[in-house]
């Protein structure tokens, strides 16, 4: 592999919280104030009838600036539709503040978590290369609302270079959250915002590294650094520990390529955890780069292949979280990475592979090769975790991008519950999944003449696919989150940023750190 070396990333904003009014905040290059529609509720902070409602602090920096910020919106015809950002110049500044250059009104829509995380994400776009930002946009919501704007202000923010120089647009260094009545109330509310909204940071970066850098081994490396800092335990087999533990799966996809594959295994328990803390096991895919093998995929679907490690990503993500999120339960993290790669000892159709605890599958299509890395590492929990529910994460299927788009992940689980549990997570974070049928009249798709299950049975791919992993599940309440059609973003909207998404961080992260993640699994 040729020598490579990431230049240093920025990272996202800092945040802050104040009691201060926005405009007397010294030193704040840009003040951004909420706005909401005509029918909002006057509790949010109306400031005039008739037209849009400016909210909290408007009509102060109104004053101190000598300008008529009711009419800038009118004239901008600004609605308050979330995400809405109307700009409004100061080029003289302010006699409080003579940094002062811009105002922005920011819509909120009904200021729910979701327009708020939205329109963070839009205050962190419209202020890319300043300095400080405040903003009153808090003060019209709880801690819930709080949250999301902070998450959505971050990821709005993602920036990945690999430049001789800087980037050309890094994220605003500084959001103040002014005007609110307790700021010491809501710092448990910052901190656990700063920390979801790292973790999807962390997500989207690590798929986003190019895989002339990002190798198996390196994906390892990234686990023992996370393990360091966040407290976690970490395990990781190298090549000859897969072949003399069985590890076929994993060993089969990587061995046409000169970067061996790695598993590694993390665990977090929470304090105080004794033997009746339950126990969660998430497995990620992590193909660090994935060439279809001898199955070769054509060009134009390959340019996007150093994200299909984006499940190993995220559990990684997620492991390094739970700790300052204070959740609940033990987890413990798998990545089983390989690079799928074409050489003379390349994996072929036809192929027979033993995994972990003994079932065999036959190669039909080397392009299928997720669920054989997946099937090893869900394996090798239920037998040695022995968890309380499973769950693995994976950019698996094309097939579950053509029935879902590009806005919504799949699920596909056996337990209802779960189900449950997850796609309120989902929704409550911004990652939206959609369950899918684990239809059992398709089992026989994967029937084989030489092995236990053929990896490519035709049919419903995305179905097929949660089928053949669902073997290796054994009686573990267990759902497959299938983030092919979200893997990869092609255009900025809401908190998202056009390339590699990390999709998945924030709602396993919502489930497993809420009061009872296995609430009624199982069961």
């Amino acid at each position: 592999m040729t020598s490579a070396a990431l230049p240093a990333q920025l990272s996202p904003p800092q945040l802050a919280l104040s009691e201060r009014a926005a405009h007397l905040l010294l030193g704040a290059e840009v003040v951004a104030v909420p706005v909401l529609p005509q029918d909002a509720d006057d509790a949010a902070g109306a400031a005039q009838e008739g037209g849009p409602i400016l909210g909290p602090g408007a009509e102060e920096l109104g004053e101190a600036l000598g300008l008529d910020l009711v009419g800038a919106a009118e004239a901008a015809r600004a609605t308050g539709r979330t995400g809405e950002v109307t700009t409004v110049p100061v080029p003289g500044g302010s006699a409080a503040d003579p940094d002062l250059r811009l105002v922005l009104l920011v819509g909120v829509g009904a200021a729910t978590p979701t327009d708020l995380r939205r329109a963070g994400a839009a205050l962190a776009r419209a202020t890319r290369g300043r300095g400080d930002v405040a903003t009153t946009l808090a003060a019209i919501t709880d801690d819930a609302g709080l949250e999301a704007l902070v998450v959505g202000a971050m990821l709005g923010s993602f920036v990945f270079h690999w430049r001789s120089s800087s980037p050309e647009q890094p994220p605003v260094r500084r959001i103040v959250l002014a005007g609110l009545p307790d700021p010491d109330g809501s710092r448990p509310a910052l901190d656990r915002a700063v920390a979801l909204g790292g973790a999807g940071w962390r997500a989207r970066s690590l798929a986003t590294v190019p895989s002339n850098l990002k190798n198996p081994a390196w994906m390892a490396e990234q686990a023992r650094q996370v393990a360091a800092t966040a407290g976690l335990e970490v395990t990781v087999w190298d090549e000859g520990d897969l072949a003399r533990d069985g590890f076929g799966g994993i060993l089969g996809v990587g061995q046409g390529s000169d970067s061996p594959p790695r598993l590694v295994r993390l665990d977090y328990a929470p304090p105080g955890a004794g033997r009746r803390t339950p126990t969660v096991a998430l497995v990620g895919k992590g193909i660090t780069f994935d060439s279809g093998g001898l199955s070769i995929k054509p060009a134009e679907a390959m340019s996007t292949m150093k994200r299909d490690m984006t499940g190993a990503a995220v559990v990684l993500a997620v492991m390094a979280a739970l700790r300052d999120l204070g959740c609940p339960v033990r987890v413990v993290g798998l990545l089983a990475c390989a690079e799928n790669a074409v050489s003379g000892s390349s994996m072929r159709p036809g192929d027979v592979l033993r995994h972990y605890g003994g079932r065999t599958t036959e190669v039909t299509n080397t392009d299928a090769e997720g669920r054989l890395v997946l099937a090893d590492a869900m394996a090798y929990a239920v037998a040695e975790v022995e968890p309380d529910a499973l769950v693995d994460v994976a950019t698996l299927t094309g097939a579950a991008k053509v029935a879902l788009g590009q806005r919504t992940g799949a699920l596909l689980t056996d337990d209802d519950a779960l189900a449950e549990l997850l796609l309120d997570a989902g929704t409550g974070s911004g990652e939206l999944l959609w369950r899918l049928p684990l239809h059992t009249a398709y089992a026989d798709k994967l029937a084989s003449k030489v092995a236990d299950s053929d990896n490519a049975g035709a049919g419903p791919g995305a179905i097929v696919a949660g089928l053949f992993l669902q073997r290796f599940a054994g009686s573990v309440p267990w759902a497959h989150l299938d983030v092919a059609p979200v893997g990869d973003v092609p255009a900025d909207h809401d908190e998202w940023t056009a390339g590699p998404s990390g999709f998945g961080a924030r709602a396993l992260l919502a489930w497993l750190c809420g009061p009872d993640p296995l609430a009624g699994v199982g069961s």
